[in-house]
């Protein structure tokens, strides 16, 4: 992997003082928040991108209350979340905009990625190894629903697994059962 690795900045936030650096892989820039001391035995959340839901405030997914649940565990116990810029579960944003149509028509996620010729997840959780390494993390508490996440971690030991919980609403209700049946997350 060739991987450019920026500086470390502060990021003052209203959920706590937190460092950021940034890890650069070919055409993708990740992001690592972070409250020291990084420990071995770390809490961390890797987080994919979701515009609609982290910036925007989307009610179609439950993002934005997983990514600020994580910020708010971090900033009491110290840890990271690794931010990966992999947009609609790696379809990239222009492609989630027209699976929403699709879901706005009827299909669910799944199901709208498939319409539009994707796999159900594109995501690549390679450069987490790379960054983990990098802090010489080798134990974690991992924040996750997601079984993926947990089997992309082979070559770590995770201590615990932390569940991210956040609340329902009319709009996501499906998106959690689809996710909870079909992709086997622990809701």
């Amino acid at each position: 992997m060739n991987i450019k690795i920026s500086n470390i900045a502060k990021l003052p936030s209203k959920y706590g003082d937190f460092k950021i650096q940034s890890f650069k892989d070919k055409d993708k820039e990740h992001l690592v928040i972070f409250k020291e001391p990084i420990l071995d035995n770390t809490l961390l959340r890797i987080h994919s991108e979701c515009l609609t839901g982290d910036a925007l405030g989307s009610l179609k997914c439950d993002c934005q209350a997983q990514l600020h649940h994580a910020l708010q565990l971090i900033s009491k116990e110290n840890g990271m979340v690794i931010y990966l810029r992999q947009e609609g579960r790696g379809i990239g944003l222009f492609n989630k905009v027209n699976a929403y149509e699709l879901q706005d028509r009827g299909f669910n996620t799944i199901e709208a990625n498939h319409q539009l010729g994707f796999e159900t997840d594109l995501r690549d959780y390679k450069i987490v190894e790379y960054i983990l390494n990098y802090y010489k993390i080798k134990k974690i508490n991992l924040i996750t629903n997601n079984p993926n996440k947990i089997n992309s971690l082979k070559n770590f030991e995770i201590l615990q697994r932390i569940p991210s919980i956040t609340p329902t609403n009319k709009h996501n209700q499906n998106y959690l059962e689809i996710k909870k049946e079909s992709l086997g997350h622990f809701l």
